[in-house]
């Protein structure tokens, strides 16, 4: 039990509005394809070829199963983090203690600070973040003096845990 994981937290996107947005135009896409190349009926002043419709329909329907697939999984250990943002990272990014100058967590403000929620860079000097819901996260600084900050909807727990390590900093 030398690594064993101290902390683990596994985030989606679970904004209403994002859901909301997403199945409102699955759904008008669903719709034209059902009223214009199953019922055979014009849908709009101008319409999409069929093949059209269904090729954007299919399309919209991938990118909800992408967003459905999304998520942050982060992992303290005794040796360090490990952050994943998955489909984009398959395997663990790993960040050792001893390459971090400052880890503790603060509040921050998404769409300012990094201009929303996602994979993103900050601004002015801010870093990376990895993030996909809420304002609180991991701010983690280098040794090499970059930046990465990590989402977190779980902020008592991992203070503690960094208190209880020795490694809030």
């Amino acid at each position: 039990m030398a690594n064993e994981i101290l902390f683990t937290e596994r985030q989606r996107f679970k904004q209403w509005w994002l859901w909301l947005i997403l199945l409102g135009i699955n759904g008008l896409f669903l719709f034209a394809v059902f009223k214009q190349v199953i019922a055979g009926q014009q849908f709009g002043d101008k319409p999409m070829s069929n093949i059209g419709l269904l090729i954007t329909a299919g399309l919209t329907i991938l990118l909800t199963i992408l967003f459905l697939n999304f998520r942050l999984d982060t992992l303290i250990k005794k040796d360090g983090i490990y952050v994943r943002f998955f489909p984009f990272h398959l395997k663990f990014n790993y960040y050792a203690w001893e390459k971090l100058t400052k880890s503790f967590v603060r509040q921050y403000s998404p769409i300012a600070e990094y201009g929303g929620w996602g994979l993103r860079y900050g601004f002015l000097g801010k870093g990376k973040a990895f993030n996909v819901s809420g304002d609180k996260g991991l701010q983690l600084e280098f040794t090499d003096n970059k930046k990465l900050l990590i989402g977190t909807n779980k902020p008592e727990e991992l203070t503690e845990v960094l208190k209880r390590i020795g490694q809030l900093k």
